[in-house]
């Protein structure tokens, strides 16, 4: 993938909320620390006019980062409708959405705009948080300025902080990664960043394999996982210090990650193959799903680990597959290119982008039919279920963020 990256410089910003109908934003300078980003973050103020939000956020009081709004009771998910909240847009170029489960979603904005944007639960952007640093600060001995490419990303599950990949690092030494690739290519490792959400600032980062894609972190959170698109391998880092635990040797071109509720295993798409890696997170190691689909991508699980169900980019299918026994026991047709995909908290409906057919496809997990079809912005690629408030957030690579409710 080969694109010119172009270098923001944006002012700090610590956000005071007045009384009254409007915010206001008062300007503080940087103090000397030895662990942050070059570039200065974007703190902001969420108000109901946010700057590049097409459309208003629904009724009611917006969410603070870090808080757990409190999930609606109603119906199962499988038995609600979307309905279009707003769609948020700016200096976005998203490749991924993610939410925290505790009312906050990042966006990763790839090289294109070479930015992190955070958002609340109701889409009032809070923070700009540019991908410069120096990485010299973080004990790596490379001197200078480097510029990532933020890809996925993956929440510690109490919300305070949140891991980043990036798909190529940008400066001396580096070069940018490609989307066809082998090990064989020599093409520079990468590295994630840990963003933490109180302020927003870069505090760690981890060295991984070459054009990092997919992160997860273990239901402990003592373990975050890397699929690395280049290097055909899995890296197991620690959470607490950075240090790399394990590397997987896994094929061509691993993607997804679901890992068990109780953090014993990781399911690996490996989307230039036709099967789903089984990794023993106890000794690393591995075991196959076989003839799942075309092209794995993106997997997830049931909330009691007896389904897992993929994205199949290159066959246009999602599958429904036995954790027990390895059987295929559904395989439907969403759209063209169904790239990511999420699942409700409560296990009965799946969220799948098509990004061949600028659309999102709900299916009922009993059955595999499906619920739903609606429009969303050109080229969708990342989704999330939040599941403090039960709203699917969808990236689309053309620059927005579509957010929906479900209602019953």
């Amino acid at each position: 993938m080969n694109s010119q990256g172009r270098a923001q410089v944006v002012a700090v910003t610590a956000a005071v909320v007045a009384l009254g109908a409007l915010a206001a934003v008062m300007l503080l300078p940087v103090g000397d620390t030895g662990e942050q980003a070059v570039e200065s973050v974007q703190l902001t103020v969420p108000d109901q006019g946010v700057p590049g939000a097409d459309e208003p956020a629904a009724d009611g009081g917006t969410t603070a980062a870090g808080t757990t709004p409190t999930t609606r009771p109603g119906p199962p998910a499988a038995e609600r409708r979307l309905s279009k909240l707003r769609t948020i847009t700016g200096e976005i170029t998203p490749k991924s959405i993610v939410t925290s489960g505790r009312g906050v979603a990042t966006a990763q904005n790839m090289m294109y705009t070479h930015t992190v944007t955070a958002y609340d639960a109701d889409g009032n952007l809070i923070a700009t948080v540019p991908d410069r640093v120096r990485l010299s600060d973080f004990g790596i001995p490379r001197e200078g300025e480097f510029q990532g490419a933020p890809v996925e990303a993956a929440f510690l599950h109490d919300g305070s902080a949140v891991y980043v990949s990036n798909y190529s690092m940008y400066g001396p030494g580096f070069r940018e990664g490609d989307d066809t690739c082998t090990p064989a290519d020599g093409v520079p490792s990468s590295f994630l960043y840990r963003i933490g959400t109180d302020d927003w600032r870069i505090d760690q980062v981890v060295p991984v394999g070459a054009v990092p894609k997919y992160v997860a972190v273990t239901p402990d959170d003592r373990r975050v996982l890397t699929t690395n698109w280049c290097s055909w391998d899995l890296t197991v880092s620690s959470t607490d210090d950075g240090r790399e635990l394990a590397s997987i040797d896994l094929g061509r071109y691993p993607r997804g990650i679901a890992v068990s509720p109780d953090g014993r295993t990781a399911y690996v798409a490996i989307m230039g193959d036709t099967k789903v890696a089984v990794v023993s997170l106890e000794d690393y190691s591995v075991r196959w799903l076989e003839d799942v689909g075309l092209g794995p991508r993106h997997v997830v699980l049931s909330p009691d680990e007896r389904w897992l169900y993929s994205t199949n980019n290159k066959g246009g299918t999602v599958s429904k597959v036995d954790t027990t026994t390895g059987e295929v026991v559904a395989d439907v047709s969403t759209g063209s290119q169904p790239r990511s995909m999420d699942i409700s908290t409560d296990g009965t409906a799946l969220y799948v982008v098509n990004y061949g057919s600028d659309s999102m496809t709900k299916l009922a997990t009993d059955g595999m039919r499906e619920l739903d079809e609606v429009p969303t912005g050109s080229n969708p690629i990342g989704i999330s279920y939040d599941d403090s408030t039960g709203r699917v957030w969808v990236a689309s690579y053309a620059g927005t963020i579509d957010l929906y409710d479900e209602v019953s």
